[in-house]
């Protein structure tokens, strides 16, 4: 088993994207944390025993496009990562505008 991790920068991630898709990979997960000065992205790809997670860190006022097209199942982590965190995601292939979950904060991780 190979696990490693790859920082690339927010205009990168759709290249990134297509190049594992491309090379057999899936995506596994996303995820999103608050850091002082914005956000901390986790997009965890697999292909057999590999993984590879993709670390992307963004200024809290900068959007990111969505890997949506490339991997379809990617619209559900993007709508969470928007809903929960208020990461501006631009393009989701389904996209729920802030209504994928109803809490009763508006973006509670904020």
């Amino acid at each position: 088993m190979n696990c490693e991790f790859k920082m690339v920068r927010a205009e990168e991630i759709i290249d990134e994207a297509q190049r594992l898709h491309y090379d057999g990979y899936h995506l596994m997960q996303q995820c999103a944390t608050r850091t002082e000065t914005g956000y901390e992205l986790v997009y965890t790809f697999g292909k057999a025993l590999d993984v590879l997670q993709v670390k992307i860190i963004l200024d809290t006022d900068q959007p990111i496009n969505s890997i949506s097209h490339v991997f379809p199942c990617a619209f559900l982590y993007e709508n969470e990562m928007h809903d929960l965190f208020g990461v501006d995601i631009k393009m989701i292939s389904l996209d729920y505008k802030g209504s994928f979950y109803r809490t009763a904060i508006e973006t509670p991780f904020k």
